[in-house]
């Protein structure tokens, strides 16, 4: 029977289940001996959710719910209050785990969330000391106190120098710390991609040698990706676009009832985002670490906002985009006109696009390989 191995994801936000999906498959592809199984940590905790006992919604319904609305601001708080409710109910997490695992433990843990994973790391050393527990940071830092990295809860695996040295920081010792190229992206898009980019926009009612942007907010996206497609519209430009819509269905639908100036598709839920990165030169979104790097993969340079509203776990993927030289950084949206004019200025965007193909990211393929070192080393006979 082969071994267990456990991830750990939650549906807030959807990055962390396409990370462990992803992980998962490369995992199989590469031929370990595991049994790779995908938990969810929500509906483990559901008993325990209160905010679920009081108005039925989960705590992860809200906080999708919050990123399509862009109930963003002073989340800094919320997360305070988050933090008090994961303290409260610590012990009582802590049981249903030791009860989740009552039967049979996993030969590793590996926490793909944030927050919990004080409470996971605790758990399992109380009903199987000797397996390994390990926490993937799916953020290009932590947010401390007590978001990612908890000092005595296993291993880190980090995608960035900036998020190595905060766990070092924060007390774990250097050989608790495993350094990654950057986050978890879906095997997918390395695939090559054997269509004309020319031939394909025109198929879609764009032109074929006009700069194209992919606007994408993720599966939740936001209503003010109308009025972001408005502003471009209307900059003066040459430029077209692709819009990914996700759920946002009542988006889609506005967005095809109206007439740009410019060249605009429009595409609803897809799993077909590598394919329209192909067809883009440029990506215009919020500074999530998944559409960051999932961009850069696909060699496009990014334009991101960031302010008040963004989420504070996401305030220095701004910065990191920055120091890399790999896109832009906007206060506010309505600064879009002048930001593609940078990015289209001659010469521009070929330089912008070279640096994003410069950026290694492959943790999907290099986390395996660490996985099976934690699991070799567990199983090892100890000698005097």
């Amino acid at each position: 029977m082969p071994a267990t191995v456990q991830l750990f994801y939650f549906d807030a936000g959807g990055g962390h289940r396409a990370s462990a999906v992803a992980l998962k498959t490369v995992i199989e592809r590469q031929g370990y001996p595991w049994d790779v199984q995908l938990v969810n940590f929500q509906e483990l905790m559901d008993p325990l959710d209160l905010l679920r006992r009081l108005t039925g919604l989960r705590i992860q319904d809200f906080y999708n719910l919050m990123l399509k609305n862009r109930w963003t601001l002073g989340t800094t708080k919320l997360l305070r209050v988050l933090h008090a409710g994961i303290r409260k109910y610590h012990a009582e997490q802590v049981e249903r785990l030791v009860e989740f695992w009552a039967d049979a433990t996993p030969v590793l843990a590996v926490s793909l969330i944030p927050h919990f994973n004080r409470v996971l790391a605790e758990a399992l050393a109380r009903v199987s000391p000797s397996t390994p527990f390990v926490t993937i940071l799916t953020d290009l830092a932590d947010y401390p106190p007590h978001f990612w990295i908890e000092p005595d809860a296993g291993y880190v695996i980090c995608g960035t120098d900036r998020a190595v040295q905060q766990a070092r920081e924060l007390g774990v010792e250097e050989y608790r710390i495993f350094r990654v190229s950057g986050m978890i992206v879906r095997p997918d898009f390395y695939d090559p991609i054997e269509v004309d980019r020319e031939a394909e926009r025109l198929r879609l009612g764009l032109e074929p040698a006009v700069p194209t942007g992919l606007i994408l907010f993720g599966s939740h996206a936001p209503g003010l990706v109308a009025d972001l497609v408005e502003r471009v519209a209307s900059s003066g430009l040459e430029v077209q676009l692709i819009v990914i819509c996700g759920r946002n269905a009542a988006l889609a639908e506005e967005l095809r009832a109206r007439r740009f100036r410019i060249p605009v598709h429009v595409v609803g839920f897809t799993d077909r985002v590598p394919y329209y990165m192909h067809l883009a030169d440029f990506f215009i979104g919020k500074p999530g670490p998944g559409s960051i790097s999932e961009a850069l993969v696909k060699n496009l340079p990014v334009i991101v906002e960031c302010n008040a509203f963004t989420l504070p776990q996401e305030r220095y993927n701004a910065q990191w985009i920055l120091e890399q030289g790999v896109g832009i950084v906007v206060k506010s949206f309505r600064e879009i006109d002048s930001a593609l004019a940078r990015l289209l200025a001659p010469g521009q965007l070929e330089e912008y696009r070279t640096r994003a193909r410069s950026i290694e990211i492959k943790a999907v393929f290099e986390i395996p390989r660490i996985l099976a070192s934690l699991i070799s080393s567990a199983r090892a006979p100890v000698t005097d």
